[in-house]
């Protein structure tokens, strides 16, 4: 929040799904790559805000 000036929502899920939205679209999906995001890919997501 801090470092993008952005509105984070935490939703709580099952089954180990991690999925990031960046306005109502999906950006990164846990389950589709089978990994979490790197602190690099992260920031890369925010970038664009």
């Amino acid at each position: 929040m801090d470092k993008f000036g952005a509105e984070v929502e935490l939703v709580k899920g099952g089954g180990g799904v991690f999925e990031i939205t960046v306005d109502g679209r999906l950006a990164f999906s846990k389950k589709a790559l089978g990994r979490f995001p790197s602190e690099e890919e992260i920031d890369a997501l925010g970038a664009g805000r």
